[in-house]
């Protein structure tokens, strides 16, 4: 009998060591993860510095119905200064697909310049004041001159 419970003692024993190097090689690939990515940050920083621009803007993309509810969600976001900037196009056709079926109306494009760490609170306040049942509002990072940013962020909250 003891040599069972001796047997099971060090077969646990093992699994234990075993899974404290699988946690230390984890360990290891995160600090050399983190070093990687220091260094990127690093190198792009050079780059940024190099050509004079930056990630210093953000742009959500929404369309709407009409212009008069385009002004009305700019007008909104310019006031809670979630927003430097909206830009209402012309109407555009768009083609897509609803609830089964292909379909098609005009509606009126709108492009929002705001600053990186308001990108989410713009998309969602955005979502809030939209009239569509499925609003869809895109956005991604802008590469800008440093005054173009230093207006954003001056202009924003």
């Amino acid at each position: 009998m003891k040599s069972r419970s001796e047997s099971l003692i060090r077969l646990k024993k093992f699994q234990v060591d075993e899974k404290r190097r699988q946690v230390a090689q984890i360990e290891m690939m995160i600090a050399d993860f983190e070093r990687m990515a220091g260094e990127l940050d690093q190198q792009i920083e050079i780059e940024q510095q190099k050509t004079g621009i930056s990630d210093v803007a953000h742009f959500a993309y929404s369309t709407f119905a009409d212009r008069e509810d385009a002004e009305r969600v700019a007008r909104a976001v310019l006031d809670e200064r979630l927003a430097a900037c909206v830009n209402i196009f012309a109407p555009c056709t768009s083609i897509y697909r609803w609830q089964g079926e292909i379909a098609h109306g005009e509606e009126v494009p709108a492009l929002f310049k705001t600053r990186p760490t308001l990108e989410r609170r713009l998309r969602e306040r955005i979502a809030e004041l939209h009239r569509y049942d499925l609003p869809v509002i895109e956005s991604w990072p802008v590469a800008a001159g440093d005054a173009v940013g230093r207006w954003i962020d001056g202009e924003t909250l």
